[in-house]
């Protein structure tokens, strides 16, 4: 297997240290807009020659898919922000390579309706091209970050080994992070980060299928594991909402996030100064009037999260809770996997948000060089069978817990 990983951040950073360590790829392009992020993150792995640094505009299809070609990579592995998933998308079908993201295509919300109906529902764009990926044989796996990823996983176990019916599957997500030295700091892209708490949160009922609701919406205070406690949880959207009743049946299905009333109040304040807005706008620069986008001016004034990571401590926690029935009795549980972010600064260097999101799409190359995973057409991580890698996940240092409610 040859990798182009686009994307030199912290979570393609993080991907490569945690790659550097296993056997199962040939070669590991690592490209940017950035060259020096790119030779930064390759300079980190002490002289491993199957990586090696590039650069490339992500926006620009042919030219990643010339990089494709050049360095005869036959998979395109996408750690930039959902700006990007369609550009991306489009120049791995064109070169002929497997297509491997962390976060789908971006959603539009409806125009009249927003907060009851679904407009353009994230990854709409990428199944639309599902059957001209099926037809040429060719693979793309969306959603394989940790949320989603890790927690479509946990979704498709607990259908295939834990219950008989299923009544709701709740991804739940939540931490005791702090940083030092910063009032806000969020510990994600927070470009990615507005987008998904911004924009109306969907929901799945069986008789109902995919509807909105607003920001925020059905606060709930859930209990995480190893020591991070209770914590209040809100409806954000997210793609596990879009992703598990494509494979996995439930009457139910939600993505709550454990942001806290001083998160939400900051993320309310951006919005209504429209500071979460993308479209530019004209400012006045030293060499005439300038077009900036709001929110990039915000990512622009917040640290970078790749760098906190000496500056956190605690832990995250990403998991689905699951209701329903086994053997004709009620059942709860909670799939969930837990970083100590003292544990991934001292073992990758990597604080822990990054990590956990980067290791998981590491195990799922691992499964398709090795054949343990395999498909064709536009496929969330639903689609394929989950005990190989939760066994290789745990191989890989970073057990995965289970909890009876």
């Amino acid at each position: 297997m040859r990798v182009l990983l686009v994307g030199a951040g912290g979570v393609g950073t993080a991907l490569t240290r945690i790659a550097a360590r296993r056997p199962f790829f040939e070669a590991m392009v690592v490209a940017d807009h950035d060259p020096a992020r790119a030779e930064a993150a390759v300079a980190a792995l002490a002289g491993d020659d199957r990586f090696r640094a590039d650069r490339v505009d992500a926006g620009d299809e042919g030219a990643v898919a010339a990089l494709l070609a050049r360095h005869r990579c036959d998979v395109l592995m996408n750690a930039t922000d959902p700006r990007f998933v369609m550009p991306l998308f489009r120049a791995a079908r064109t070169a002929g390579a497997t297509y491997v993201d962390m976060a789908m295509s971006l959603s539009r919300p409806h125009p009249d309706r927003p907060y009851e109906e679904c407009g353009v529902r994230l990854g709409d764009a990428q199944f639309a091209e599902s059957d001209d990926w099926a037809g040429a044989g060719a693979l793309a796996l969306v959603g394989m970050g940790v949320e989603p990823g890790l927690s479509d996983v946990f979704a498709r176990y607990a259908a295939d080994e834990l219950f008989d019916e299923i009544d709701e599957i709740g991804v739940r997500d939540g931490a005791n992070l702090t940083v030092e030295g910063h009032d806000f700091a969020p510990s994600f892209n927070i470009w990615t980060t507005i987008e998904e708490c911004l924009n109306p949160p969907v929901v799945y009922e069986a008789d109902r299928g995919w509807f909105t609701t607003a920001p925020f919406s059905e606060p709930e205070v859930f209990d995480f594991p190893e020591g991070i406690g209770p914590v209040e949880c809100v409806n954000v959207e997210h793609e596990e909402v879009l992703l598990v009743p494509r494979w996995v049946k439930a009457r139910r299905v939600t993505f709550k996030y454990g942001l806290g009333g001083e998160f939400i109040e900051t993320l309310r304040t951006l919005h209504r100064l429209g500071l979460d807005r993308t479209a530019p706008v004209t400012v006045p620069g030293p060499d005439g009037p300038v077009p900036v986008s709001p929110r990039d001016v915000v990512a622009a004034c917040l640290p970078d999260p790749a760098t906190l990571g000496a500056l956190m401590h605690g832990k995250t926690c990403a998991g689905t809770w699951v209701r329903g029935v086994k053997d004709g009795a009620p059942r709860e549980v909670y799939l969930y996997h837990v970083v100590d972010n003292q544990w991934s600064m001292t073992e990758y260097g990597s604080q822990a948000v990054v990590w956990q999101t980067a290791v998981n799409p590491v195990v799922a190359l691992e499964l398709l060089a090795t054949g343990a995973w395999s498909g064709t057409g536009v496929l969330g991580p639903e689609a394929f069978p989950p005990r190989p890698f939760l066994d290789l996940l745990t191989e890989y240092g970073s057990p995965w817990g289970q909890r009876e409610q």
